[in-house]
């Protein structure tokens, strides 16, 4: 089964385990990119004005991307990473779930975190886009593990 493993990272924590993940799985790596990076202060989460704060209160805002022209037509499954933001994932994951044709693939989904679980993206995304087979997901807090697939 051709494996990816795509992933949305903020600040390098998830882009460092999606590349552990892809070298223990043997998959190709691809990231999500935000058409315009997020700063610092756009990260603020105590700042209810911040950019991700703006964002994740309104549930129909999907940033844009930046890379656009990606065959995903040769995976079999796609691992999709993410830091956890106000328990969920960010609304740029919606924004790539929307983007590409990922029906009849196996999804699967892990996040970073500083606290919070999985539990809720996972119902979240699986609510949102009931279509798509998403089978679970892990919250990476260490080294990746074989166990993960």
């Amino acid at each position: 089964m051709k494996k990816i493993v795509t992933y949305f990272s903020a600040s390098g924590r998830t882009e460092r385990k999606a590349k552990e993940l892809a070298e223990l799985i043997g998959a190709d790596l691809f990231e999500i990119q935000p058409e315009t990076p997020y700063t610092k202060a756009d990260l603020n989460w105590l700042n209810p004005k911040s950019r991700s704060s703006v964002e994740m209160k309104n549930t129909s805002s999907r940033p844009a991307l930046k890379k656009k022209d990606f065959d995903f037509s040769t995976y079999e499954e796609v691992y999709i990473g993410f830091p956890i933001w106000w328990y969920t994932a960010p609304t740029i994951i919606n924004t790539f779930l929307e983007t590409y044709d990922f029906s009849g693939k196996v999804i699967r989904l892990f996040a970073t975190s500083g606290g919070s679980g999985i539990e809720k993206a996972c119902k979240d995304l699986a609510s949102q886009y009931p279509s798509l087979h998403i089978a679970g997901g892990r919250l990476i807090k260490g080294k990746v593990k074989g166990d993960f697939i």
